[in-house]
């Protein structure tokens, strides 16, 4: 694995279809996030297909501007399979950029439940962002606390 990764996986008590079902629901996203940064979806509609984008509200206090939006474009959608999505900002130019770094749920069937895999990559980064921004901002009990509450909404 790359040193440039974090990966952790977990069997959820529920179905891949039920598990995948959560997650493509912006909705529910900040029950998930582990972190505690997101906040609210600023669109209702679920995660549909590739290169669709969905708006997150987000706070985190080291950022300048403390509450900030994030647009995500799903990058991998395979139902009950895999769902992945890379962040970006509108800039000044009315365009989104994306920083480099992907979030990726990785789902298998284990039973009569499933085994999820959570990536988060930022091989990608470009080095005058790295020069900003720490990367990865968090260790590995991120994504565990972030699985595990995917499981309480999973199983719920």
């Amino acid at each position: 694995m790359s040193t440039e990764t974090l990966s952790v996986t977990r069997r959820i008590d529920a179905p891949a279809g039920t598990v995948f079902a959560v997650l493509a629901d912006p909705a529910s996203h900040a029950a998930i996030d582990g972190t505690g940064w997101v906040r609210e979806p600023l669109e209702q509609e679920p995660i549909t297909g590739v290169g669709q984008v969905f708006g997150m509200g987000m706070f985190h206090s080291n950022h300048p501007d403390g509450d900030y939006r994030m647009h995500n474009r799903v990058e991998v959608y395979e139902p009950s399979r895999a769902l992945a999505w890379q962040p970006g900002q509108y800039g000044p130019d009315g365009e989104i950029g994306y920083g480099g770094w992907t979030w990726r749920y990785d789902l298998e069937t284990d039973g009569a439940g499933s085994r999820v895999t959570l990536t988060y990559d930022w091989s990608a980064v470009p080095a005058f962002l790295r020069e900003h921004i720490s990367f990865p901002p968090f260790g590995d009990e991120h994504l565990e606390n972030s699985l595990a509450h995917l499981a309480g909404l999973a199983e719920g």
